[in-house]
């Protein structure tokens, strides 16, 4: 009936009480970190301290990669129009696609697949995983998530990896995908390194984390990222000027010690 009230499990507010999935949000404040919450509006529960530090780790991981990446190169472009915050950020995610930063959600379903195919046959992984590749490469399709126009060794990668098994969090979809990176360097005789989004996708499928929105992991982090090249280009560079997403040079402070 057209009276029926549609539902929603995930915050109630009334009159000076806000209740997200069941927790006073006033009560969760200064009580748990930005990535547990985010965790905890998207799961529904709260994570345990070492998978709240892994996704912490994961948001941390891709907060800023340069000023040539199309996300930082589209919300620059528009503050350097005069444009609002809201509308260069609105730019910067929407050029978050397949080809940046969108490879996790395809990437979080190739090694789901994987798994599916390998649990279901009883077959050898490493096997499963040959035949997926050479299907895609019959099928002109490449694997999302590894090769890095920069990073022969994505430093990011080796990390948010270390940790996970550090944190007892690396599971059967980390190993597949560094059997992916092996065979697609037997396939092709040369190595792609999987890249930071292969290593988020990885995570995030032993983190239980549906692959339909695996891509706003990535969209989350990088947006701080923007807003400081947004207000760099606003404070520091002239209007209307035309940008080259090659000819630039870092004099921020040099290398340091985190403290």
């Amino acid at each position: 009936m057209a009276d029926e009230k549609w539902k929603t499990a995930i915050t109630d507010v009334k009159p000076n009480k806000i209740v997200m999935r069941g927790y006073p949000l006033d009560e969760l404040l200064g009580r748990i970190s930005f990535a547990q919450a985010i965790y905890l509006v998207l799961k529904g529960e709260f994570p345990s301290p070492e998978v709240g530090k892994l996704i912490d780790a994961i948001f941390v991981s891709s907060i800023d990669h340069g000023a040539s990446p199309p996300s930082i190169l589209a919300a620059r472009t528009i503050a350097s129009t005069g444009g609002e915050l809201n509308s260069a950020i609105a730019a910067g995610v929407l050029a978050i696609s397949r080809f940046h930063g969108g490879a996790i959600e395809e990437g979080q379903r190739l090694f789901m697949e994987i798994a599916k195919r390998a649990a279901e046959s009883g077959v050898d992984e490493k096997k499963v995983v040959k035949d997926v590749l050479d299907e895609m490469k019959a099928e002109g399709k490449r694997a999302s998530g590894f090769g890095h126009r920069l990073h022969t060794k994505d430093p990011r990668t080796l990390k948010l990896f270390s940790l996970a098994e550090e944190l007892g969090l690396a599971g059967k979809h980390v190993r597949i995908a560094r059997t992916v990176e092996k065979v697609l360097g037997e396939q092709m005789g040369k190595v792609l390194p999987i890249n930071v989004d292969g290593a988020i996708a990885a995570l995030l499928c032993d983190l239980g984390i549906p692959a339909e929105i695996g891509n706003a992991f990535f969209i989350i982090s990088r947006v701080p990222g923007m807003v400081a090249h947004f207000h760099e280009e606003r404070t520091r560079m002239k209007p209307m000027r035309r940008i080259d997403p090659e000819n630039f040079e870092y004099d921020g402070p040099p290398e340091r010690s985190v403290p």
